[in-house]
């Protein structure tokens, strides 16, 4: 699995966070997006990682603009994985 940060400007509220996850899960097959407009970021969970530059285009055609982008693996945070 992969976790994709991407830093987004122009998210004011709510339903901003909705239109960027909306716009993300319209291009990518997601296991979990979510965003914040008080940190100015949209954080992706994938399985495989998808097309960054499709994530990029979706978001700024709905007028956001994208300022920055993460990749990393991601690895699930269980009950029973403290202390590993």
């Amino acid at each position: 699995m992969v976790q994709i940060t991407l830093g987004v400007d122009g998210m004011m509220c709510g339903m901003c966070e909705a239109h960027v996850n909306d716009a993300v899960r319209s291009v990518a097959d997601v296991v979990k997006v979510t965003s914040s407009h008080s940190k100015n970021q949209t954080v992706i969970i994938a399985e495989e990682e998808p097309s960054v530059d499709k994530v990029k285009a979706a978001i700024e055609a709905t007028g956001y603009k994208v300022t920055s982008c993460e990749s990393k693996p991601y690895q699930k945070k269980g009950l029973f994985s403290f202390g590993k």
